[in-house]
């Protein structure tokens, strides 16, 4: 989050599925998209297992089977992998509880755990109000609250400070407690703390830090504990640190420690204000620790006031976070805890920390006389998509009759004359398109020779050459200065046919979403696309801090009257000792199409003047909408990395016109094959 602007939390209102009754005391994790929430108690302590899909904004209840645990508050829950850990926690009033349960998500099975006890000392009382951090194939377990009586409706309350780990076995299951020797002054006993594990890019040490806590009163101290030497340090901290607090929440997002709410000491100017029976009140305060510089930053100070717009103050809350994005669901309302109840929240809200990363470069899908069909890979946790064009490169719709003969010189012996490279990858740079593959995915699987690939939905026909460097350029530069919106997207794929002109005076439509210079489609004018036109397309994701970093330039030109379109619907299957490509006859305006062309990308050892740019051979002409790729043409095929590695194919019509657009088909190949290539280059 760059900081300066306002925070701009949002709530989410709109979803589907059973609704967790709110609650306190509760914990949660992530695995991908899903946020898996356990325990807590509002009338009674929770027992389901509710999980919320962030990218579908769906509630549901997974059928867990299993040695199920009985519901719990206050306790332990970290997320290794698939597998979930849950420790202790009270299971209800007055009586806490040391025992371990694993869940292995991917089967919704729980099962029970019997750690080996420490080889020195007993193991882990029962207790709740601890921390449990998870790094590597360890726990660590700090702290909490036990009840030192055996009667649990007479609560004997005994804060701890001790320190145990719990070694993991890989997958399922645990080996036992351990009791490290600590070095260095142990922090104070406390219970509803919070414990953040990080390790520094330059040091490649883990540290474990502890925040706040309770002790019969809120703390405000900073510890650090080295994981691999086991030594404690108080740390001293620069910037306005967050008052005293319990029951808040911490998180890790890159280099800063996210602090949110939590119960806090009553300050004079409350006396009177809250009811009489209070000594502490909730707060809805947020600020970050610069685990780097162990600086801190207040991003939003204490207030008893309710905003619309903020999460309004609360305690025992849960927060996670996906990816840059920070969660924050239910918890207790304590400043309007009456005398014989308590308030807890209902809602879910998430805050964007960072602006969104750049998306991959424009695709085309396919191209037609003023029109482009584009997509691009999806970014998560965002709200939309900026697509931009650039126009000052439009031409006219001629093109250089000799390079459709100079393209069919092409042989396929498997090399290229070299003055004929010039001229084919000018014909393509001009007169490329393509469009989806059906009835394959990235997810097919296909073995040739030894080599695992699968066909790709990343069909970028135009670029016989790398555009992703045109950015890099003169040209870019100038060009920086004119690019037009074609329009804000929730989706990632766009069917452009207009783009809006810049206002009097705009170098740019769009700056901030949000902001002042946000575009007003409204009130701008749109241009058509033109036939036979050169356009430059980049793209950037939206999220709640504003648009992100553009992506890399892509450049696509749109079909020419009468000229065939581009074969569509290209399949590949694989037999024993060779590939099988087929498509679709594309449309002809200008009669039958008189033979279709396919060709495959391949090593060279010619010394390019770019040297991503593509060399292609020849490896069919005809009239038959399909063809035959043989392992020894295979063997001669370049690996293309310039993205995912890939070998490419390009497949052309021809009519009395000549060559249209070719579809461009590139099929994944696997880490080892692009190792391969990149030696043999």
């Amino acid at each position: 989050m760059a900081e300066g602007p306002p925070l701009n939390w949002k709530r989410v209102t709109s979803f589907t599925g059973p609704v967790p009754r709110s609650r306190h005391g509760h914990r949660a994790v992530t695995i991908r998209e899903l946020m898996i929430i356990f325990g807590g108690g509002n009338e009674g302590i929770a027992e389901e297992l509710h999980v919320y899909n962030t990218a579908t904004n769906q509630w549901f209840l997974p059928a867990v089977r299993g040695d199920i645990p009985p519901g719990c508050a206050a306790h332990g829950f970290v997320c290794d992998g698939t597998r979930i850990l849950v420790f202790g926690g009270m299971v209800e009033y007055g009586r806490y509880s040391n025992e371990l349960y694993e869940l292995q998500a991917s089967r919704w099975l729980w099962k029970k755990l019997k750690p080996q006890l420490p080889q020195t000392g007993l193991p882990p009382c029962p207790r709740l109000g601890h921390s449990f951090s998870l790094y590597g194939n360890k726990c660590y377990l700090f702290g909490g609250l036990a009840n030192e009586s055996e009667d649990s409706n007479n609560n004997v309350p005994r804060y701890l400070n001790d320190f145990y780990e719990l070694d993991l076995r890989p997958g399922s299951g645990v080996v036992g407690w351990n009791i490290p020797i600590n070095k260095g002054t142990v922090p104070s006993p406390r219970e509803s703390h919070t414990a953040i594990v990080y390790c520094r890019k330059d040091s490649r040490k883990p540290k474990l830090y502890i925040f706040g806590g309770m002790c019969g009163h809120r703390l405000d101290d900073l510890w650090e504990l080295d994981l691999e030497t086991t030594t404690w340090s108080k740390l001293e901290t620069k910037g306005p640190a967050p008052i005293p607090r319990s029951l808040h929440t911490a998180n890790v997002i890159g280099n800063k420690m996210y602090v949110f709410g939590g119960w806090i000491p009553l300050s004079a100017q409350d006396v009177g204000v809250l009811a009489v029976d209070s000594e502490w009140k909730c707060t809805s305060s947020f600020s970050w620790l610069n685990l780097a510089t162990l600086e801190w930053k207040t991003l939003m100070s204490d207030s008893l006031e309710d905003k619309k717009n903020i999460p309004r103050p609360r305690a025992g809350h849960c927060a996670v976070n996906i990816g840059t994005r920070l969660y924050i669901w239910s918890g207790r309302d304590g400043y309007k805890k009456a005398m014989n109840g308590q308030v807890c929240c209902k809602d879910l809200w998430y805050l964007d920390t960072e602006k969104p990363p750049a998306p991959s470069q424009v695709q085309l899908i396919r191209a037609t006389t003023n029109s482009f069909h584009v997509k691009w890979e999806e970014v998560h946790m965002i709200e939309g998509y900026l697509l931009q064009l650039n126009p000052e490169r439009s031409v006219g719709t001629g093109i250089p009759r000799i390079l459709n003969s100079e393209l069919s010189a092409l042989t396929s012996q498997g090399s290229i004359a070299p003055g004929l490279l010039h001229a084919a990858s000018q014909l393509h740079q001009l007169n490329s398109a393509s469009s989806y593959m059906q009835g394959a995915s990235e997810t097919d699987d296909y073995m040739l020779s030894g080599i695992k690939g699968c066909i790709s939905e990343e069909k970028n026909a135009v670029h016989l050459s790398s555009k992703s460097h045109l950015n890099e350029g003169p040209f870019a530069k100038k060009g920086e200065k004119t690019w037009c919106d074609v329009g804000i997207f929730k989706t990632n794929t766009a069917v452009v046919n207009q783009f809006y002109l810049l206002p009097e005076g705009h170098l740019n439509i769009s700056n901030k979403m949000g902001s002042a210079d946000a575009a007003d489609y409204s009130v701008l004018k749109k241009q058509d696309l033109l036939p036979g036109s050169v356009y430059r397309f980049r793209v950037a994701a939206i999220n709640g801090c504003g648009i992100g970093p553009f992506s890399k330039i892509s450049e696509f030109k749109t079909c020419i009257p009468g000229f065939p379109g581009a074969p569509s619907a290209v399949k590949i299957t694989k037999n024993v000792d060779c590939i099988h490509l087929s498509w679709e006859t594309p449309s002809s305006p200008s009669g039958n199409i008189l033979e279709y062309s396919a060709y495959l990308a391949i090593r060279t050892t010619h010394l390019l003047e770019n040297p991503l740019q593509l060399v292609f051979m020849k490896i069919y002409c005809g009239l038959k909408t399909s063809c035959t790729v043989t392992t020894a043409q295979l063997a001669n095929a370049h690996v293309d990395c310039s993205s995912k590695p890939a070998i490419v194919f390009r497949i052309s019509a021809k009519n009395e016109k000549g060559y249209g657009p070719a579809t461009q088909v590139r099929w994944l190949q696997g880490a080892s094959v692009a190792a391969t290539s990149k030696q043999s280059n």
